[in-house]
């Protein structure tokens, strides 16, 4: 088993300016994430938004504001509105993306050593950093590896290719999911575009080929076929980590949440991700059960995209009577309270590479009531309860049964704590330095 050297391993910084390509250590890379670990996001419930003074005084408070005026305008006021921020927003990002580094990883290395590195970190600008030339240090049969977002990129596939010629680099992607593709309904039109031209522009060049589940290796492998494209490698999928370390001391629950009261849904608010099955579903619940008996359900994320018309509904319902609550952006102390007092998890996402929030759940002991499409399933293992993500009616059954029979989660439970094992974040390094050794 071969480990990562530091001292052979780099990330690449791409100069817009002149189509030249930089490596920045992993030392200064780690400073960096060191920096961003420390900063902690500030939570908010979505009752406290209209109340705190303080809003208007940060970029985020004035964006919840415009959110939420936006969504008490007239639907044929509202559509167009959001369709031209979306249009100018997408045309900052482009801009931005020009005058601004954006990283790939690199693992620079003899080819006797083997590294990788992870391409998730974003660089500031490269005049601040200690960076020298990558055709300067790069050696042929070293790897070009892009484990983050590289399709942002534009003209990322020609960067592969003089990569793989002129350096005689080899090049390794990770993939962790081919929504944009395959269920491009819940992707902006823009970033269809983009995706779609990077796996036709680089899936074909990859040495090496890695999926974050079974499930997005398959995808894969339809896709090739549907296409009529022959890859290079054939995608193999590595163990994901389990999720983030459990903070020693978390912070109290929110406002009107109390340990075993709640159910709680981990997400980014967004349409894929089906919180609209978890508010229909517990409306119904709550026609049907005395309200005592139900649980409030959390909903723990950041608002997101295409659910303007969910959140103007959970503001007419009232949030359901204050028996649904929105905790928005919470750093990893308040989401580690979160999951140690839900009385259970939920995530029906209609489609998912891996199901973070599953395998999180499970770390805290917690069961979750989760989709059965994808890769969810193998997130969860035997350790979750699986509905149809397109049954409203199948899944308000299953979360009926977790409220009206105790013995039912408690058995599960029992489960987790008997045979559920993490899975450590190294576990896809090794992986990965085995795959490419």
């Amino acid at each position: 088993m071969q480990h990562l050297d530091p001292d052979n391993t780099g990330f690449v910084l791409s100069q817009s300016s002149d189509s030249t390509m930089s490596v920045v250590s992993w030392r200064e890379i780690e400073k960096l994430f060191n920096g961003m670990a420390q900063a902690r996001p500030h939570m908010q419930s979505r009752r406290d938004v209209d109340q705190s003074p303080s809003l208007m005084h940060s970029p985020m408070g004035r964006l919840r504001l415009l959110r939420a005026g936006a969504r008490k305008l007239p639907p044929e006021l509202r559509q167009p509105l959001g369709e031209a921020v979306r249009a100018q927003m997408a045309a900052a990002r482009s801009l931005a993306r020009t005058i601004r580094a954006i990283p790939a990883a690199l693992t620079a290395r003899r080819p006797a050593e083997a590294g990788t590195a992870d391409a998730s970190y974003r660089i500031p600008d490269a005049s601040r950093q200690p960076a020298i030339a990558l055709r300067d240090v790069a050696q042929p049969g070293d790897v070009f590896a892009s484990f983050g977002a590289p399709w942002t990129v534009p003209d990322y596939a020609r960067i592969v290719e003089r990569m793989r010629q002129d350096l005689g680099l080899r090049y390794a992607v990770l993939v962790h999911d081919l929504i944009p593709v395959i269920r491009p309904e819940y992707s902006d039109r823009a970033v269809v575009g983009m995706f779609t031209r990077f796996i036709h522009g680089c899936l074909p060049q990859a040495d090496a080929i890695f999926a974050v589940s079974e499930s997005t290796a398959r995808d894969i492998g339809r896709w090739e076929a549907g296409q009529g494209i022959s890859l290079r490698a054939t995608p193999r999928a590595i163990p994901v980590g389990t999720g983030f370390t459990h903070a020693a001391q978390a912070p109290m629950l929110p406002a009107s949440l109390t340990p075993g009261g709640y159910a709680l849904f981990v997400s980014t608010i967004e349409a894929r991700k089906n919180h609209i099955l978890a508010f229909r579903a517990w409306r119904r619940l709550l026609q049907d059960l005395p309200p005592s008996q139900v649980p409030t359900l959390v909903f723990a994320g950041r608002v997101g995209w295409m659910v303007n018309d969910l959140m103007q509904q959970l503001e007419n319902a009232g949030y359901l009577d204050g028996k649904l609550v929105v905790v928005e952006n919470p750093d990893d102390a308040t989401l580690a309270a979160l999951y140690a007092g839900a009385r259970f998890t939920l995530f029906p996402s209609l489609y998912e590479g891996w199901g973070l929030p599953v395998s999180e759940s499970l770390s805290f002991g917690k069961v979750c009531l989760a989709s059965s499409a994808a890769a969810v399933p193998e997130a969860g293992g035997p350790f979750c309860l699986y509905h149809d993500p397109d049954s409203v009616t199948e899944a308000t059954a299953l979360y009926r049964r977790a409220i009206t029979e105790p013995g039912l989660i408690d058995a599960l439970e029992a489960r987790i704590r008997r045979d559920y094992r993490p899975v450590p974040w190294s576990s896809a390094a090794r992986a990965i330095l085995d795959a490419l050794g």
